[in-house]
């Protein structure tokens, strides 16, 4: 008999197999690592109170005492999922609310037909929405912050794009990539740069005409990406990274209409005019107000019960819909407090601020080019353990800055390299909750987002290395 081999295929875990391997090998360094911290004080940034470090404070702090261990085993690594979502409870409720508007409005089916009624109009040159719309997401990602507020839009780019002929991967590029990459060239983004220049202690906004040239090159490289991507995707649909999956995901995400010409009713109209004002109304909140999740939550949960009034459903239909929207957010929900739990654990064996401490140090005494280089790559680290950019700003920039000055580079440059390490990062990150629930309502696995990402990658991070010593070069 014939013997046949099978040939074997390696291939990333599960997305929550993975999160879970990743605070195992947290926790393993929690016995490995010195366990330390430095001491902290609470600074104001325009009128905020936050807590920095205190520079030369470091100390190191015992494995075992009265206080604990601070060794992570079994237990610690068993409770860390529910302790993480329990930590990002605002954020988890934030997509279940949101899940269950989404999943009352597209029952109604006014988004379906007007988005096969736009696809319609724009025919051959639906590549055009790419550009357009990564523009307008990487400005809101550069200026203000936009990230979470994404997270309802895939609900509706998804199957726009399968109208258009491109793959749901197309929709991740445009809203996730189009976010983030403006966090790479943020300009006055208050959770990023103005917050790391308020902690460095840097005066106003120096190179503000470099972070405008620097977005304009990484949003032109992105949409370039995007673009060639989708076009790819649209004349051979068999070389989409989710070929398989988008067979069941058009099924799911749209509604055939078999040749039947879509046709909008007055109801509608109030529905997407409705869901217009709504987004209105969350620009002009965070831009003036300061609104965040509870009140875009809200808005959205209002627009919920608004569309199924306007399409007469009964009370328990309007129930029953948004019990099963939040069935559909529910992967997305659950994988952004189990990424937390990685953050618990290396926060409970307090080895955050010893492989901070470690890496200053090393970069201590070198040119600074290079200093930059290896800052933008310090940064990379230590946004596997710190996703959150105003919380890296906060962690980070009180040691860093200083060091910058030892060296002779100047603390904008600092501050640069912080900016783009912290961005790029979270672009290939498992511990980045945006991604991995955009992933989640995408029904894509992680690996099929890093077969795609990891293409533009290196290109962006060589880049932000060029632009990064170019800062430390020019000055302030």
């Amino acid at each position: 008999m014939e013997t046949v081999k099978r040939k074997w295929k390696w291939s990333l875990p599960h997305s929550y197999t993975l999160i879970f391997l990743i605070i195992v090998a947290i926790a393993g360094l929690t016995w490995i690592v010195p366990s330390g911290q430095f001491d902290r004080q609470e600074v104001v940034v325009d009128g905020s109170s936050r807590t920095a470090i205190i520079p030369g404070t470091y100390h190191t702090v015992p494995k075992t005492s009265e206080q604990g261990d601070l060794r992570q085993g079994f237990a610690q690594i068993a409770s860390a999922p529910m302790e993480g979502i329990i930590n990002a409870a605002d954020v988890v409720a934030f997509v279940l609310v949101v899940g269950g508007a989404f999943g009352i409005i597209l029952q109604t089916g006014a988004i379906d037909r007007a988005l096969m009624a736009l696809a319609g109009r724009l025919k051959t040159k639906g590549i055009l929405l790419i550009p357009i719309a990564m523009v307008i997401f990487s400005l809101g990602g550069s200026t203000f912050g936009m990230s979470e507020e994404i997270i309802p839009l895939y609900a509706i780019f998804i199957p726009l794009m399968f109208a258009l002929g491109f793959d749901s991967m197309t929709a991740i590029l445009i809203l996730f990539l189009g976010t983030q990459i403006g966090y790479v060239g943020s300009t006055v983004n208050p959770f990023s740069v103005l917050i790391a220049q308020g902690v460095a202690g840097v005066q106003g906004n120096p190179q503000l005409w470099l972070r405008f040239i620097e977005w304009i090159v990484f949003t032109g490289i992105s949409v370039g990406f995007t673009m060639w991507y989708a076009h790819r995707v649209k004349k051979n649909p068999e070389k989409s990274a989710v070929f398989q999956n988008d067979i069941i995901n058009r099924q799911h995400f749209i509604k055939e209409t078999d040749g039947i010409e879509v046709k909008f009713s007055n109801r509608d109209k109030l529905i997407i005019g409705g869901f217009i004002v709504t987004l209105g109304l969350i620009v002009w909140g965070i831009l003036s107000k300061g609104w965040y999740m509870t009140e875009i939550g809200a808005l959205f949960f209002v627009l919920g019960i608004f569309s199924g009034i306007v399409t007469r459903m009964s009370q328990k239909e309007i129930a029953e819909n948004f019990v099963k929207g939040c069935g559909e957010f529910i992967y997305a929900a659950v994988i952004i407090g189990l990424a937390r739990g990685i953050l618990v654990v290396a926060e409970n064996g307090m080895i955050i601020d010893t492989i901070l401490n470690g890496l200053a140090t090393m970069l201590q005494g070198l040119p600074n080019y290079l200093f930059t280089t290896i800052m933008l790559i310090v940064h990379n680290i230590i946004t596997f353990l710190v996703p959150s950019s105003s919380g890296e700003a906060a962690l980070t920039m009180p040691v860093l800055a200083p060091l910058g000055d030892l060296v002779g580079v100047n603390r904008e440059a600092v501050v640069t390299a912080y900016q783009f390490g912290n961005g790029l990062t979270n672009l290939i990150s498992p511990t980045g909750g945006v991604l991995l629930a955009g992933l989640a309502i995408g029904r894509i696995n992680f690996g099929q987002w890093l077969k795609v990402i990891l293409k533009l990658f290196p290109i962006l991070w060589l880049v932000a290395a060029i632009f990064a010593a170019i800062s430390s070069a020019v000055g302030m």
